[in-house]
């Protein structure tokens, strides 16, 4: 006789630690915490059934109550696969169970006085002639419950096809060797399936919450995006500018700081993280301008130097400016980022810059980078106070600013692939 002990309270166990579980997890709504825990106590009562029936302490008075209890665990077995189906999120499984539970009663209750699927003699246990008849309830159950994941699995986006096998297998596992040699483990293998459909359907959930997240999370980025480029190219329009400077820009410190990783200059700093908040960020650059004058932005002439004071607080305002925009919406690191873009972007490598005279690698890459593309792209172009230069003469003055204006290191890669920067002339 096969010692159950140890299977039934190794299931026991297992259904108790996932009830436990269920009942705790804040993932689930109260539906489906209680599909989950009907399953679980289904299992336990089926498995606790087999037990009082095959522990090997028997007595032919015990002949009734186990009859009862065995026409409970039959009727109850075939309906796991509806309880699985309704924990696992397919519609209507309660009706399913109720009606394939009372069918599945009433047939036990039917031959259970003849004998005909199991009876108990003065030696226990034994299969009836018709036990077919609960094999074909049980095989029509498990059919069921692979259409069942078919199902729930078309539900979801993501797939997991590798646990549905495990689930099949282990089922199967377990059936088999009940149905054919009489070797009872279906329930341990049904407790552990029960747990894999959890894990299952847990994860389908978790993916497909994740997938949903990092979805609308490219949708708030795309809108920031967005904004951010309108607002800049918005600013840019004041001193005549229709924003075309914003998008050539974004797309020359893209280009420039792709070449530095490629030559492995900065590469301590600049790496496709970097990259995306430089292109994605450049067009801040110059939005500290919302504070200067239209008289001054659209002025023909040379500044004189009140005015040029006065336009040189766009950059020492650009970090404050950004910080009111983008506050609350974003992390510190994107806020610093575009604050040091905005900010810096006038710095000189040999501290005579503004708005606050740093030199050298005090001034923060993002800005180094930015400030070579801003003043390419102003050479090149007509600006109301000036005639647009050719690109060669405006590779030469950028190419004798280095080591004063410009980062040395930065140059250089600028100057190895100054040919592509020719499509970012002007129009």
């Amino acid at each position: 006789m096969t010692d159950y002990s140890s299977i039934t309270l190794l299931i026991g166990l297992l259904m108790a630690a996932m009830t436990v579980h269920v009942l705790t997890y804040s993932g689930f709504n109260k539906q489906q915490k209680v599909w989950f825990v009907v399953t679980f106590i289904a299992i336990a009562t089926c498995s606790l059934a087999e037990f009082a029936v095959h522990c090997g302490v028997y007595d032919e008075s015990f002949k009734i109550p186990l009859t009862i209890l065995t026409v409970i665990q039959f009727s109850i077995s075939p309906v796991l696969a509806m309880l699985f189906s309704g924990a696992l999120g397919l519609k209507k499984q309660g009706r399913i169970a109720i009606g394939y539970f009372g069918v599945n009663l009433l047939t036990q209750i039917i031959c259970a006085p003849f004998g005909w699927i199991f009876f108990f003699d003065q030696n226990g246990y034994h299969r009836g002639d018709a036990f077919t008849i609960y094999t074909v309830f049980y095989v029509t159950s498990l059919v069921y419950l692979i259409i069942a994941l078919i199902f729930i699995g078309r539900n979801f986006r993501h797939r997991d096809i590798t646990t549905i096998i495990m689930i099949l297998v282990v089922l199967i596992a377990g059936i088999i060797p009940m149905t054919f040699f009489q070797i009872h483990v279906a329930y341990a293998a049904i407790g552990i399936s029960s747990c894999l459909c959890y894990i299952f359907y847990n994860d389908l959930v978790q993916q497909d919450t994740k997938s949903e997240l990092v979805a609308k999370q490219d949708k708030i980025n795309d809108m920031q995006n967005h904004i951010i480029s309108g607002l800049a190219s918005l600013i840019e329009s004041r001193d005549t500018e229709t924003g075309e400077h914003v998008a050539r820009t974004s797309f020359i410190v893209k280009n420039i700081a792709e070449d530095a990783l490629k030559e492995g200059v900065y590469t301590d700093e600049i790496n496709e993280h970097f990259i995306s908040l430089l292109y994605t960020l450049a067009p801040m650059h110059d939005v500290g301008k919302i504070v200067v004058s239209d008289k001054i932005l659209r002025k023909p002439g040379k500044l004189t130097n009140e005015e040029y004071e006065e336009m040189k607080k766009h950059a020492s305002e650009g970090g404050n400016v950004v910080r009111k925009i983008l506050d609350g919406i974003t992390d510190e690191e994107y806020l610093k980022f575009a604050s040091d873009i905005a900010t810096y972007h006038h710095e000189r490598w040999d501290g005579n810059g503004y708005p606050e005279k740093l030199k050298g690698n005090e001034i923060p890459l993002s800005a180094r980078i930015m400030a070579i593309a801003d003043v390419f792209d102003a050479l090149v172009s007509e600006r109301c106070y000036k005639k647009a230069i050719p690109f060669d003469d405006a590779i030469k003055i950028i190419k004798e600013e280095s080591g004063s204006h410009f980062d040395p290191k930065l140059i250089e890669v600028f100057l190895k692939y100054q040919e592509k920067y020719r499509e970012f002339l002007p129009k």
